[in-house]
């Protein structure tokens, strides 16, 4: 398991005046196992604990966990957002269109274009949703053997 064990949701919920439910817990304890996970890919997990979960409870609790900056959501795709933990290093997503495996990459590789945004349009970018789609080196390799 990735840093929930060292994060301590239930002081950092308490200082903002809201428990830590045993439906948020399993919440955030599903999107750090499966990082990069759909609202329903969550509530699949969660059931596996609480059968009586639903998925609006599933998303009543992203929305709030966003809110209080303790998950983050990327479109990844034409699909539903995914969800990670927000507390972990912001980081950019780059999409497979072929075998759509999710790649993340330090944020630094695109300070060139961060820099440029702000100097010509005084515009400051939100990386956490941040998703590149293009063609993995594995999907790029299949593809110029077939053709060659």
């Amino acid at each position: 398991m990735a840093d929930t064990e060292t994060f301590d949701w239930k002081a950092d919920l308490r200082e903002r005046g809201y428990r830590l439910t045993p439906q948020r817990q399993l919440v955030l304890e599903a999107v750090d196992v499966l990082d990069h996970a759909t609202p329903d890919e969550i509530l699949g997990h969660v059931r596996k604990t609480a059968s009586g979960v639903n998925i609006s409870t599933v998303y009543r609790t992203l929305e709030l966990l966003e809110e209080l900056g303790l998950v983050s959501h990327a479109h990844l795709g034409h699909g539903a957002p995914t969800y990670h933990l927000a507390g972990r290093h912001t980081h950019l997503h780059l999409v497979c269109r072929d075998c759509d495996k999710v790649t993340e990459t330090d944020t630094a590789i695109a300070a060139p274009l961060i820099d440029s945004l702000r100097a010509q349009h005084g515009f400051d970018t939100d990386l956490k949703h941040f998703a590149i789609f293009g063609r993995c080196a594995d999907c790029t390799a299949k593809k110029e053997n077939a053709q060659s």
